[in-house]
């Protein structure tokens, strides 16, 4: 028998992305003893490390016009103090990694702190942690969240997958920065992001926001997983006959080169990117390139192939909702940073990729870690009290085991969230269709699912997918109007009495509910 891993600390951060490490850094900073679990390899996995991440990055004296500009776009749903704090903090924190990553400088000898490359930042960022005093663990997937007999978190469980070790990490707070979920999509560096993050918390008694904001597409080379979007905002679009297409660029692209791809094909030709972009890109976002380079294609001379990539929540906006200005859930104990949580408060209804999200994941990671620092050192791990594992579905199987389809239910995930036709153009019929077919597979999974190592770790994977598919469809069923991201066909346009934030929450039952809107004052 595999003697398990048991270990106390004062927080324990879930997730070694972006947001998990500033969470890492910020903890260690306030003293605390940290221990942060990665699925993959903190520094390599997630999708940050895959791409050349700008920040919202604004001067003292355009901050409020960057906020004025982003409030109107973000449809009724944004909060402008939420926007001045990540501003703020961005602008203080980047110069700070100047000790472990090598900023480049402007013809001026500036220093540019604003677009970083992912690989190096990623790096940069697992060595900040160390230096921190951080202990890292990688190929560690958590589980399942521990809570107390008076429902405040106790720490987590799970599974070292070299050797198939269980672990238990007992902590005064835990931080939740699993990342996101593109449903299994193939989308580059989201291998390892399945969105574990949102089912834990649930489980735990937590609630999720904006998750019907949870369909943003990107372009990318056909037969490729490489969606890195800032070339394609220069793009001309062609048909099989190479007939260009009267496809305007910009922030609503997505549904006309969904609507092309469901008639045919779809060809692209980047001719007229500039010159000095052409020149970088190979820095600012080196993959990319490489897709390019391997096919042997010129790929601002030929024209290609495209299709759109799902990015779910990874791009989209959809998470955990956040509770206070310190990033805790509505579980005491339990914090949440980056992709695992819901942006509303900064995006609003579109999304934040491209700058926005990268300085979410900075600062609501800071803001998590050290928040959750603060409970620790006031609580502590509280080892001798009683630890409930919170884990349901995957794990604790209510009429006994037997063999299901793991494989077969994320095919479904990626038929029903994936699909053009399903998740860019919704109406109520097909959402209503949808959430039927993942109930029938989310109560199978719930009730016969389990497995031990790494077939319990698919398994689990699966659960997440197939929960967060339903808060998604849910949530989008119950928004009956298109606002931002969210498109109803049977339902265009604004409606004003919706304006404002709506929850989810359950797991065999699903419920959905709108926040009152914000007054005028509140806005302001």
């Amino acid at each position: 028998m595999i003697a398990s891993l048991s270990l106390a600390t004062d927080v324990l951060v879930i997730g070694g992305g972006l947001a998990g490490a500033w969470a890492a850094v910020a903890a260690a900073r306030e003293g605390a003893d940290v221990v942060l679990v990665d699925k993959g390899h903190c520094g390599t996995s997630g999708v940050t490390a895959t791409a050349g991440p700008g920040h919202w990055w604004a001067p003292p004296d355009r901050r409020e016009a960057a906020v004025t500009d982003r409030l109107k776009r973000s449809l009724g749903l944004g909060d402008p103090d939420w926007m001045r704090r990540i501003l703020d903090l961005t602008w203080s924190s980047l110069p700070g990694l100047a000790d472990h990553y090598a900023f480049s400088t402007d013809d001026r000898g500036e220093v540019q702190y604003r677009a970083l490359r992912g690989p190096e930042y990623m790096r940069a960022m697992r060595a900040y942690a160390v230096a921190a005093g951080a202990r890292i663990l990688d190929h560690h997937p958590a589980l399942q969240l521990l809570r107390h007999g008076d429902g405040s978190i106790a720490g987590a469980s799970g599974i070292a997958l070299r050797g198939e070790r269980p672990w238990t990490i007992r902590a005064g707070a835990v931080v939740l920065a699993a990342g996101g979920t593109a449903f299994a999509s193939r989308l580059l560096g989201s291998a390892t992001n399945t969105g574990d993050g949102l089912l834990m918390g649930v489980e735990a008694g937590a609630d999720l926001s904006g998750m019907e904001f949870t369909n943003y597409y990107t372009p990318a080379l056909a037969g490729t997983n490489m969606a890195r979007s800032m070339a394609y905002s220069f793009a001309r679009w062609f048909d099989a006959d190479d007939h260009e297409l009267d496809i305007p660029n910009g922030p609503e692209v997505t549904p006309h080169l969904a609507r092309a791809l469901l008639k045919g094909p779809l060809f692209c030709r980047l001719d007229r990117v500039p010159a000095d972009i052409r020149a970088v890109m190979p820095q600012v976002q080196p993959n990319f390139v490489l897709p390019f380079a391997r096919l042997g294609i010129d790929a601002y001379g030929e024209r290609f192939e495209v299709v759109l990539h799902a990015e779910g929540t990874v791009r989209g906006i959809g998470g955990l909702r956040v509770d206070d200005n310190d990033c805790q859930t509505a579980v005491p104990g339990l914090y949440v940073a980056g992709d695992n949580a819901s942006r509303e408060l900064v995006t609003g209804a579109i999304s934040g990729g491209g700058a926005v999200n990268s300085s979410w994941a900075l600062s609501s990671g800071q803001w998590a870690g050290a928040a959750a620092a603060r409970r620790a050192r006031s609580t502590g791990a509280r080892e001798t009290d009683l630890a409930i594992a919170t884990g349901q579905t995957g794990l604790a199987p209510r009429r006994g085991v037997r063999v299901v389809d793991t494989a077969g239910a994320v095919q479904a995930v990626r038929e029903e969230l994936n699909a053009y036709d399903k998740n860019i153009f919704r109406q109520g019929e097909a959402l209503a269709a949808s959430m039927v077919r993942l109930d029938e597979i989310w109560k199978e999974l719930a009730d016969h699912g389990r497995a031990e190592g790494r077939a319990g770790l698919r398994l689990r994977e699966a659960a997440t997918l197939v929960a967060a598919g339903r808060w998604s469809k849910a949530a989008a069923l119950s928004r009956r109007e298109s606002r931002g991201m969210h498109r109803r066909e049977d339902a265009p346009g604004l409606d004003p009495r919706l304006s404002s934030r709506q929850r989810a929450q359950g797991l065999d039952r699903v419920v959905t509910r709108f926040e009152p809107a914000p007054t005028q004052a509140e806005v302001a």
